[in-house]
């Protein structure tokens, strides 16, 4: 009798055990549930949410413009979501537009590379989404702004320059980061208007590079070897003037040809501060990421915006460049 009691005392007092180790628990939990769900509910989420589509992630000068975008996060009530293709494609780029307008963000910032994106544009604006054009503009779409360089003048800026520097004579090859995409026609009609009229400058060739090194190279190469009369190039891209350096090297006239090209990105700066470029045309990407989400706001706030901000191009030699 003695031994079934203990048994039950054991068993009894196991059993309350259990129960107070479960009801232990059971409160840590609830609490540790509580706390999570208060700094959920407390927590300052941003008040809006942009998309910015960019043209390339792995470049420079995409790099910079999602740099200037992003920094605004540390200053405003925003969260940017920087996206694009690893490298240029126009129809991934679309993709990525059409996902953010199905997913209702609060505004987009887009580089409209082509006219496919015009009435995806209109779209997002029709659903109630603002729309700003970076870089490359669609002034046709019902987009509200854009903001970046003026892709015809720093073409023209491009064709003075080689027209100043060459004393007016010169015969030229054209390496064009793309036939399609909008700003870099416009850097070609611009720098083809700049040198219309001199009589001593002539343009041989115009190749196209898909804004990459390798084929910018490619291109040069065969156009140096056909053209074997060639002064100057000029590169529509950052990446084209890399690729024509490389190929002038090459064919062992890196000392004879005039080199002109777009954006002070480092590799870009070392080949001038060598003197395998001559001139290179500067633009401003991260003051474009910057000011894009900026007028964004804006737009958010009711303010009213101009159809077009034009950030600054300059020219760029070897003696501007300090340590």
């Amino acid at each position: 009798m003695n031994r079934s009691k203990l048994i039950n005392s054991v068993l009894v007092a196991g059993f309350l055990l259990a129960i107070s180790f479960s009801v232990y628990y059971y409160i840590q939990a609830s609490d540790y549930q509580k706390k999570i769900d208060d700094a959920t509910s407390q927590a300052d989420l941003p008040t809006y949410h942009f998309v910015l589509i960019g043209e390339e992630m792995d470049h420079d000068y995409w790099r910079l413009v999602g740099e200037g975008a992003k920094a605004m996060e540390e200053k405003e009530d925003v969260f940017v979501e920087y996206e694009g293709p690893k490298r240029s494609n126009p129809d991934e780029q679309l993709k990525l537009l059409d996902m953010a307008v199905k997913s209702k963000v609060d505004g987009i910032i887009v580089q409209a590379l082509n006219e496919d994106f015009l009435p995806v544009i209109d779209q997002a604006v029709e659903e109630g989404i603002p729309v700003i054009t970076i870089d490359t503009d669609a002034p046709e779409s019902k987009r509200s702004t854009y903001i970046g360089t003026d892709n015809y003048e720093a073409g023209r800026l491009a064709g003075e320059t080689l027209l100043a520097d060459t004393d007016g004579t010169a015969t030229v090859g054209i390496i064009t980061g793309s036939f399609e995409n909008a700003h870099h026609q416009l850097r070609v009609e611009g720098f083809k208007d700049a040198i219309k009229e001199a009589s001593d400058i002539k343009i041989v060739a115009v190749e196209e590079s898909n804004i990459t090194r390798v084929n910018a190279e490619e291109k040069a190469y065969q156009m140096l070897n056909n053209h074997p009369d060639i002064t100057a190039l000029y590169g529509t891209s950052a990446l084209d003037g890399i690729g024509m350096v490389a190929a002038s090297e090459t064919l062992g006239r890196a000392d004879s040809l005039y080199i002109i090209a777009f954006d002070t990105l480092s590799p870009n700066i070392d080949l001038l501060e060598q003197g395998k470029m001559d001139a290179l045309i500067s633009q401003k990407p991260y003051e474009m990421g910057h000011r894009s989400v900026e007028l964004m706001l804006n737009l958010m706030a009711g303010k009213e915006v101009e159809s077009v901000y034009h950030t600054s191009r300059s020219v760029v030699r070897k003696g501007d460049v300090h340590d």
